[in-house]
Order: C-alpha cells, then structure tokens, then sequence
C-alpha cells in the first residue's frame, strides 16, 4: 500500500511543477485590432546562399557567456550556427535542417538556442504547424495572428517582415523571439534564459562546402 501512495503522488508533484512554472510566465492577452483574412506575407529564405555575423550575449540562472558567430544560410531550409566564446575559449555550433536541429559535439550549444520554430523565426523565417483556427488582426501597420490553440504561436508581421514570434499556453506567453534591423532577441519567460544577437553584416555568399552540414 505505501508503495502505490508513492508511485500516485510522484506525477501529481510534476503537475504542480508544471502549473507553478508557466504560471510564472506573463499572461499574452488577446489580440487588439480589426479581423483580417489569415494571408502572411511569404518568409522564405532569399535563394542561394547567406553569411550573417554577429555578436551574441546568452544568459540564464546559471551562466553568462558572450562572443562572436556566424551562420550559413542555404535555402529553402537550412543553416548552421557557430559560436566564438570571447577570450579563444572555445565554442561550437549547431546545424538545423528542416525541422531538425543538431548541436555535434555536446549540448552546450543547445542550452543558448530557442527550439527550431523560434529559431526560424529569429532568422525571418516562419516555420510552425499549420492550423485550421488561425485568428488574425491587423492593429494600425502590424498583422498579428495565433495559429494553433494550446499551444498557440502568436505571429507579428510590421509591413512584410516578421517581427516577432511567441509560444502560448494557457494564455501565458512562455518564450518569444523578437527581431528589428539589426538586433535578434530570444527569451524564455519560465528559466529567464535570453540569448541576443547583434547583426554587424548580412551577405549573399557562394555556395558553402558541403561538410560544413556532417553531423
């Protein structure tokens, strides 16, 4: 009999973890605006290649970390990421492909980076499920949508950039990512995990040899 107590409260102790941590997240409110037809402005990656630089700032509970990276970009649908730590400390990198994200080497890498859609997202690049209850508003120069229900993805396009992404369940925005000209930003509401880039160039490049995608 004590034996079977134990094994009833266990997953009742997860729930309660699991409610008192999205419970810590900001409630996303509904969307503000006029309804508008579902019609996003297209996000695919430009065709060929991309070399994008930047400066990255990562910091949770835990750690703070800091350096420089880059990431090859190859349409329609993959990229890889590598990270400088500062001071020749190391580093190591990532390679999504699709829907599917590998950080070779270790899960250090991992730790800094938002799940795929997100990432996507901070890249301008829309990637999430396709859902039959997509609801959108357009709000003076901005098109806002949640696409899906529990969890909701909440879109933000200003003109036809995407601007922003975020995660929703039961109505409390649990992480997002943000984007402007020059400056990306992920933030996960429920660790206070927060990784910023900070773009210094963006170019076409020819094409990248192919062991930069071995796994």
């Amino acid at each position: 009999m004590r034996h079977r107590t134990r094994r009833t409260r266990f997953p009742e102790w997860i729930a309660v973890s699991a409610i008192a941590t999205i419970a810590c997240a900001p409630r996303a409110g509904s969307l503000a605006g006029a309804p508008t037809p579902a019609r996003f402005p297209s996000t695919e990656l430009p065709r060929g290649n991309q070399r994008i630089v930047f400066r990255w700032d990562y910091v949770d509970q835990a750690l703070a970390a800091k350096g420089e990276g880059v990431a090859r970009i190859t349409a329609p649908d993959s990229v890889r990421m590598d990270f400088f730590l500062d001071g020749g400390l190391g580093g190591g990198y990532a390679i999504v492909i699709g829907d599917s994200i590998s950080t070779p080497g270790g899960d250090q890498v991992r730790r800094y980076l938002p799940p795929v859609a997100l990432l996507w997202a901070a890249l301008g690049r829309l990637a999430v499920p396709p859902a039959r209850d997509t609801v959108a508003k357009v709000d003076g120069g901005a098109l806002r949508a949640d696409i899906g229900r529990d969890p909701a993805w909440r879109v933000t396009f200003v003109g036809d950039r995407l601007t922003r992404l975020e995660r929703i369940v039961d109505g409390r925005r649990l992480e997002w990512v943000a984007r402007d000209s020059a400056d990306i930003r992920y933030k996960n509401e429920r660790s206070a995990r927060s990784l910023t880039l900070k773009i210094s160039s963006s170019n076409e490049a020819p094409p990248f040899d192919p062991a930069i995608w071995r796994r």
